[in-house]
């Protein structure tokens, strides 16, 4: 069996883990990051950007990079007014409302936009394990609806994954706190404040059952929020100061976002943090540069109303948990978010003072605890059970607009409830069953999550027919909803997919649309690595041609440039295939090897144009010369030389260091001195002084001369 991996799919960064010999490994990026930036960027020649690389080009190509897109994820048009008029990319209406992206002339989906992002962990996780990936437990916040699971299951399917299970997001971080602490009974309360997401579980931990008593929220609270408020600050004070509107600029909307987010990091740290962005605008008086200081204290004034805001669901799921403050053993904190000093001193507050445990890293662990329960799903840990709860109330739509509750908020799942209902009409013959989510009394006020129809009711007086409708949510907190007529036996059933959401059909085509992408990334990896083999191919010929440009022919010389030229030529052609460059590489390898040939050639041969005499001369000599060390090549071993991939040039070939060396050329003689005399014939091994008699005097010690590193002619 494969291995199970956790992915903690976040709103601005998201993580996964893996787990190892019992023990969870977060897995770092082809980047070297542990997390990943949840941002997809589109190219103009349709190439596409995952992650840091696709953060790098956003402010450049801020209309076509796509991020926080899990705030639209099965979501309806109406309910995303606000996140819509925050994103430099085009959003356009999806069918049955929901929220689609428009880069170019292509329509991408949530779901779709998600699922490049679940790719490129799957990847890296495949690139760490050394084999392939197939299975995942993916986390969500407590708060999604079930629509919003469903799209995200179907995401994971788009990605190629099968999702084992979806989990929720606090619940996996009190999982990664308490695997080490199974045995201790405490209640513990996880605060995950992400970049989009706001949640609260409280959770009983004890005998290896992690149980969650309570969950809260709010869907629409997370960093991105304290980000926008130092954007909404910036672009009020530079309209005041210079007279120009930021906010209809999405380049400089895009810098002031990403200067906004390191600013919000850099007052969790400091005092205060300059903000300067030159050349943000520009009038007819020139260009215009933004230069602002913000405090720590002004930072605070700033999202007051943000931090008020967390508290308001820590009192709401204490209040369902019938639990007080006092009752918490533990405050576990998750999320980038709360670092900002501002959230951790007003949940310590609200404790009394009580700190928060800093023992988990709040960006990796959520993918920790979703890699524990992939481990438990794998069979790798053992007696180790987690409770959920479903997180809002579920039930249908009655008489007169009403919303009747059948499973209540906080209800552990899985779980399945059953109630019976009749008609309202005399002679009604169908009953439409219509399933909403939320706690307000009217159905207006809840969320929809499906209606079907029920037919072939008898004609009755009202009251009179028995229809039991049941609702059954699983492991994930996916819905699915049946209705029976109880006198004939006929039964219709739903199972709640996102609102607007994709057909299995859909999804199949997603999956495959992109798995032939895949396909094309690795393509262009592989293009993008011939030409640069090409180039470096390009680069060695220019310069053997130059460097022995004595020793080539004309035609040789010009077939080579050609040869080069026309490379250069396919480099730059974007239409290109990897199997075409590739064609030509080795045509072009084979011209060079000929270059290289045709230099050992006029070499050896002697009859090179320039300072042939001396070379002939020197090569005759290394024939006889035998050394006595390893620093003299001779001939025969120089001829066994083969170039792999490049051409060794004949400067490479020749370096020696001789005995003895020719006298250097006086200053008013050419470079190179006209041929010597020959030499007496050689009596041993090592060349004795010309003047003594080698027969009948000691050989003496000569020192070896400096030589040019590059060339010894010279």
């Amino acid at each position: 069996m494969g291995k199970i991996i956790g992915i903690d799919l976040g709103t601005t960064n998201s993580c996964v883990a893996v787990l190892e010999g019992g023990k969870p490994v977060v897995i770092a990026n082809s980047e070297g990051g542990r997390t990943t930036p949840s941002i997809v960027g589109f190219g103009k020649a349709g190439d596409r950007l995952v992650g840091q690389l696709a953060k790098r080009q956003a402010v450049t190509n801020a209309v076509n990079t796509v991020y926080s897109i899990k705030r639209f994820i099965g979501r309806r048009w109406d309910d995303t007014e606000e996140e819509r008029t925050r994103t430099p990319y085009t959003c356009i209406k999806g069918k049955d409302d929901t929220v689609n992206v428009q880069i170019r002339n292509k329509v991408h989906t949530p779901q779709e936009i998600s699922a490049m992002v679940l790719q490129k962990l799957k990847q890296d996780a495949e690139a760490y394990l050394g084999q392939t990936v197939t299975q995942a437990v993916i986390t969500v916040p407590a708060y999604f609806t079930d629509a919003q699971r469903q799209a995200t299951k179907d995401a994971g399917t788009i990605a190629g994954l099968e999702v084992l299970r979806i989990v929720n997001e606090p619940t996996a971080a009190a999982l990664s706190y308490g695997l080490d602490k199974q045995n201790i009974e405490q209640k513990i309360l996880v605060f995950d404040l992400g970049g989009g997401t706001f949640d609260v579980s409280i959770l009983q931990l004890g005998d290896g059952i992690f149980e969650v008593n309570a969950t809260a929220g709010n869907n629409h609270l997370g960093g991105d929020d304290f980000d926008d408020c130092i954007v909404q600050w910036l672009v009020e004070l530079f309209r005041t100061q210079e007279g120009s509107d930021l906010s209809t600029d999405k380049m400089a909307l895009q810098r002031l976002r990403e200067a906004a987010e390191k600013a919000k990091i850099e007052l969790s740290l400091s005092q205060s943090t300059s903000i300067n962005l030159p050349f943000i605008s520009s009038d007819a008086k020139g260009p215009k540069h933004l230069e602002m200081d913000l405090s720590k204290a002004q930072f605070e004034q700033l999202v007051a109303h943000l931090v008020q805001a967390t508290i308001d669901p820590v009192t709401q799921a204490l209040k369902d948990a019938n639990l007080t403050p006092k009752d918490i053993d533990r405050i576990i904190l998750v999320g980038g978010s709360t670092r900002i000093p501002a959230v951790q001193e007003a949940i310590s507050k609200y404790f009394g003072g009580v700190s928060p445990d800093r023992s988990v890293n709040p960006d990796e662990a959520v993918a920790v605890g979703a890699a524990i329960q992939a481990g438990v799903l794998g069979g790798e840990v053992k007696d180790l059970l987690l409770l959920d709860v479903t997180p809002l109330s579920l039930g249908l739509e009655t008489l007169g607009g009403v919303f009747t509750k059948v499973i209540e908020r906080n209800t552990t799942i899985p779980t399945s409830r059953s109630q019976m209902y009749s008609t309202a009409a005399d002679g009604q013959t169908s009953v439409e069953i219509h399933a909403l989510q939320g706690e307000r009394a009217l159905v207006k006020d809840n969320k929809s999550l499906g209606k079907f129809l029920l037919k072939g009711i008898p004609a009755a007086p009202r009251g009179v027919p028995q229809i039991e409708v049941t609702f059954e949510i699983d492991a994930n907190g996916i819905l699915k909803v049946a209705a029976e007529d109880k006198g004939t036996g006929k039964e219709q059933s739903i199972q709640i997919s996102n609102t607007g959401g994709l057909s299995e059909t859909e999804v199949e085509r997603m999956r495959q649309e992109a798995e032939l992408y895949a396909d094309e990334d690795i393509k262009r990896a592989q293009l993008v690595e011939l030409k640069n083999q090409a180039d470096t191919l390009v680069y060695n010929c220019g310069v053997t041609l130059k460097t022995n440009a004595q020793l080539l022919g004309d035609d040789l010389k010009a077939e080579a440039e050609t040869a080069a030229a026309a490379l250069q030529g396919a480099m730059a052609n974007p239409d290109i295939t990897g199997e075409e460059l590739g064609e030509q590489i080795e045509s072009f390898k084979q011209l060079l090897y000929s270059l290289g040939t045709a230099v050992y050639d006029q070499a050896r041969s002697g009859v090179a144009p320039s300072g042939a005499e001396i070379e002939s001369e020197m090569m005759s000599e290394l024939k006889e010369v035998k050394a006595d060390d390893d620093s003299i090549l001779l001939m025969s071993e120089l001829e066994d030389v083969k170039a792999d991939d490049s051409i060794l040039l004949t400067e490479e070939l020749l370096l020696v260091t001789p005995q003895s060396s020719p006298p250097a050329p006086p200053k008013s003689e050419p470079k190179l001195a006209p041929k010597p005399e020959p030499k007496p014939e050689r009596q041993s091994k090592r060349p004795s002084n010309p003047q003594s008699n080698p027969k009948s005097e000691p050989k003496p010690k000569v020192p070896e001369p400096e030589v040019d590193d590059m060339n010894p002619f010279l």
